[in-house]
């Protein structure tokens, strides 16, 4: 007899398969009877499916797969799916204990803690920079004479970006000391009492948060008045510098820094009280998203003689785009073409639409602004209300020269948090992770917005924009939002006239 295990294991599953005989011979008996009920079911089944309310609900949910599956795909590498995981990871590891030990030693944690500390350094080293990179070019681009239309669409998006702020914070300071009476979240401002570094590396700003905003206000504006050199030139290059900053070093960091964030809340104990908190105010800021879209694209009704439902619900396309993106510019083509079924005019849309891809971010303010109300409302901050109003302000000019990237306006606004709030590395760290695991919903609503304002500005301008546009504003008039997020080179940043007006000024000298 052979001893092959495999022979063996070949006889002992045929040995199992012929005494399960009778069960397949009575598996075989039923189904028969069974199959003969459902081919009778799936007959008038298939009558009814192939009505025509049925195939047009067919029609559009084989349409909705299709636009979804793009962003069902790119779901595992979104940085949106990292920061819930960290959080998550964080909060099941630092639950777990034995014999009252952490599961996570900590030795291993501290090694967390000297990261999260490191990149804090480094982010209060970064914030200045960010501010100067991004804030100066922006009022460069903004403030030149560049068209009437510009002007009107920049206040109009300004304006939206305000009200959002605005409505936000009589929101919260309605409902958020009820909300959130009896929650205290001041050990998230000690958390080292937990977990401690092993070695720290002093990483001081080249200049401070607040001298930052004055210069990028100062060399904008004077940008602004001068013609166009090499000066601007340099600026728009350093933009690009720090937005690839933003997008390869500190977006892809994150993550960890939040889980090690998270991991010490673990240990003081506080990271229930803080779910908890934020849970509560992630319901008032999607009601209150919804409520801002409502309201603009009632007003937008309202200017632009249309039926604001029907221009909201033509909008959803772009909303569901942005949802799986987290990006502005990288929606830019879904929420032009449903701008454009909106009756805007192809040259007003082909202008409005890129154009406050970066300028107009109302939801993301509402959301920046709450849970900023939030921190300060649950950790014994003193902040009045002249600091808040002058805070919404600031906080709409910094939203304007937000890179229209994943996570583009909170570190944009960080700058604003620590200088104006006086939020710790800690406070700005939680705004962040918190920020950045709505960031969809925040960039969804500031597409959609976009169509609203393009139907005011269509409206408005009756028919003045013209696919050329003014010679000298042709530019902006063709602006592209990805384009205008990496232009490094000379071409979009100097024209073909000043060019040629340079090259003759050399061969005369």
């Amino acid at each position: 007899m052979s001893s092959n295990p495999s022979s063996l294991t070949r006889r002992l599953l045929a040995a199992v398969w012929r005494l399960l005989f009778p069960l397949r011979w009575l598996l075989a008996l039923l189904w028969r009877p069974v199959r003969w009920v459902l081919l009778l079911l799936w007959r008038p089944v298939r009558w009814v499916l192939f009505l025509p309310p049925f195939r047009w609900c067919g029609r559009k949910l084989r349409s909705f797969a299709h636009r979804m599956a793009p962003m069902v795909r790119r779901l595992p590498y979104s940085i949106l799916t990292w920061v819930i995981g960290a959080i998550l990871l964080a909060l099941f590891l630092g639950s777990i204990r034995f014999g009252g030990h952490p599961f996570v030693p900590k030795p291993v944690g501290n090694i967390f803690a000297t990261f999260s500390d490191l990149f804090s350094q480094f982010l209060s080293f970064a914030i200045p920079l960010i501010i100067i990179g991004l804030v100066t070019p922006a009022i460069a681009d903004l403030g030149r004479g560049a068209g009437k239309w510009l002007g009107v669409t920049t206040a109009l998006a300004y304006t939206s970006t305000l009200f959002a702020g605005f409505l936000t914070f009589l929101v919260c300071a309605a409902t958020f000391p009820r909300l959130l009476a009896g929650t205290s979240l001041a050990d998230v401002a000690k958390p080292e009492g937990a977990l401690s570094s092993y070695f720290t590396v002093e990483m001081p700003p080249a200049v401070e948060v607040m001298t930052a905003l004055l210069l990028s206000f100062v060399l904008g504006i004077g940008l602004s008045m001068v013609p166009r050199g090499v000066l601007r030139k340099g600026f728009i290059e350093f933009r690009a510098i720090i937005t690839r900053l933003i997008e390869r070093i500190i977006i892809p960091l994150l993550p960890l820094h939040i889980f090690g964030i998270f991991l010490n809340l673990t240990y003081t104990g506080a990271a229930g009280a803080v779910m908890k908190a934020l849970l509560r105010v992630v319901v008032v800021v999607l009601i209150l998203e919804v409520v801002i879209l409502g309201i603009q694209f009632v007003v937008a009704g309202v200017v632009g003689r249309r039926n604001p439902l029907r221009a909201l619900v033509t909008m959803i396309p772009a909303y569901l785009t942005a949802l799986g993106t987290s990006s502005s510019a990288a929606t830019i083509p879904v929420t032009l073409r449903q701008t454009k079924k909106n009756g805007v005019s192809d040259a007003v849309a082909s202008f409005t639409v890129p154009l406050c891809a970066t300028i107009h971010l109302a939801g993301s303010t509402s959301k920046i602004f709450s849970f900023a109300f939030a921190i300060v409302l649950t950790q014994d901050l003193h902040v009045s209300t002249a600091q808040w109003v002058g805070f919404i302000f600031m906080l709409g000019i910094t939203m304007v020269a937000a890179p229209g990237v994943p996570g583009g306006a909170i570190m944009a606004a960080t700058g604003l948090l620590s200088s104006m709030l006086g939020f710790n590395d800690q406070q700005v760290a939680l705004m962040i992770a918190t920020y950045i695991a709505l960031d969809s919903f925040g960039t969804a609503t500031n597409v959609t917005g976009d169509g609203a304002i393009a139907i005011i500005v269509d409206r408005m301008a009756g028919g003045s924009v013209n696919d050329e546009g003014d010679p000298e504003n042709v530019r902006e008039l063709s602006f592209d939002g990805m384009a205008y997020l990496h232009a490094v080179s000379v071409e979009g940043v100097v024209s073909p006239e000043e060019l040629e007006a340079s090259a003759a000024a050399r061969s005369s000298e």
